[in-house]
C-alpha cells in the first residue's frame, strides 16, 4: 500500500478530479517534512528528486530513506525521478528502486522523443512495478540540468498526443501548456487551459488512460490551480517553492539566533516551514483525505 508507482495514485485523482502534489526534495529534512504533512492530511504523495540531488545524496541513500519512511506510513507514496535526459541514469534509478521515472526527451525531434521514451517504458516495466512519465512540447524555465528559454518553448501539439502515448507506451504525460519552471515573472502567467482540456478529452474523455502532469507549480495562483485540475491535471510538480521556503527559513532562524549553535533547532524550524507550505498545497490540490 505505502510504496506505489505514480499511475496507481493518479488514476483515482484523474477520475475524481483532484490532484496529487509531487514535491522535489533536496535533502532528508525536506523529505521528512513533505511526508509528515501528507500523513497528517491523509493525502497520497509523490516524492520527486531531480538528477543532481539524486547523484549528490546517492541513489542507495535516497531509496533506503524512502523505503523506511514510506514503509511505516499509512498513505501511498511514490518516488519519482524528475526531468532526466540521460537514458542510462533513468535505467539505474529504476534498478535502484524509484517507482516512477521521467525521461525528458522533449527537446528532441518527435520520433526520437518517442524512441527514447519507449526505451525507458520497456525497461522500467521489465524491472518491476515502475511507471514512466514523458513530456511533449517543452516547458520553459530551469529545472536542475534542464534549461529552456522562453522563446525556445513549444507548446504541446494536441494532434500528436494520441500517437505519442500509443507509440511510446508512456504511463503519464506532461504536456507543455505554458507553465514554467522557476518563479513566474508576472502575477498572471499565460497558461493555455483550453489546450490542456483538449488533450484531456482526447486521452481520458471516454475512459481514463493517461494521467496528465502539470510542471511549474511554484507561483501559480490558486484559481489557476483549480482550473488546471478541472481541465484534467492530476499531478502538480512543486520544486522552486520548497527550495525558497527551506533557504528562507534557515536564513530567518540563523538571523534571529546568531549566537546559537544547535543544528537540531535549526532543522526543526526549517522542517516546520516546509510542512506549512506543503499543507497549503494539499489544500489547493484537494488531496486531503484521499489516501
Amino acid at each position: 500500500m505505502s510504496i506505489v508507482n505514480a499511475r496507481e495514485i493518479l488514476m483515482d485523482a484523474t477520475r475524481k478530479q483532484y490532484a496529487v502534489g509531487a514535491f522535489n526534495i533536496t535533502n532528508i529534512i525536506q523529505l521528512e517534512a513533505v511526508v509528515e504533512a501528507h500523513v497528517e492530511a491523509k493525502a497520497p504523495l509523490i516524492i520527486q528528486t531531480s538528477v543532481s540531488p539524486a547523484k549528490f545524496l546517492g541513489q542507495d541513500v535516497i531509496v533506503a530513506v524512502y523505503r523506511e519512511i514510506a514503509g511505516r506510513s499509512d498513505i501511498p507514496i511514490c518516488l519519482h525521478l524528475d526531468h532526466c535526459t540521460d537514458v542510462d541514469f533513468c535505467k539505474s534509478c529504476a534498478d535502484a528502486g524509484w517507482t516512477n521515472i521521467m525521461i525528458d526527451a522533449s527537446k528532441l525531434p518527435f520520433d526520437e522523443n518517442v524512441r527514447q521514451t519507449r526505451m525507458i517504458v520497456d525497461y522500467s516495466h521489465s524491472v518491476g512495478d515502475i511507471t514512466v512519465e514523458g513530456e511533449l512540447g517543452t516547458v520553459s524555465g530551469v529545472e536542475d540540468q534542464v534549461k529552456v528559454v522562453e522563446d525556445e518553448s513549444q507548446l504541446c501539439n494536441p494532434d500528436q498526443v494520441l500517437r505519442f502515448v500509443e507509440e511510446s507506451g508512456v504511463d503519464l504525460l506532461a504536456p507543455a501548456i505554458g507553465t514554467a519552471h522557476g518563479v513566474y515573472k508576472t502575477k498572471n502567467p499565460k497558461v493555455d487551459f483550453e489546450r490542456l482540456g483538449q488533450i484531456s478529452r482526447l486521452l481520458n474523455g471516454d475512459k481514463i488512460r493517461t494521467p496528465l502532469v502539470i510542471h511549474g507549480g511554484t507561483g501559480l495562483p490558486a484559481d489557476y490551480v483549480t482550473r488546471l485540475i478541472a481541465e484534467g491535471g492530476s499531478k502538480f510538480n512543486v520544486s522552486t517553492e520548497l527550495k525558497r521556503t527551506w533557504i528562507d527559513a534557515v536564513y530567518e532562524y540563523i538571523s534571529a539566533n546568531r549566537e546559537e549553535y544547535d543544528p537540531g533547532k535549526l532543522d526543526k524550524h526549517a522542517k516546520n516551514a516546509i510542512k506549512a507550505k506543503v499543507t497549503e498545497w494539499i489544500g489547493m490540490l484537494g488531496s486531503a483525505g484521499k489516501a
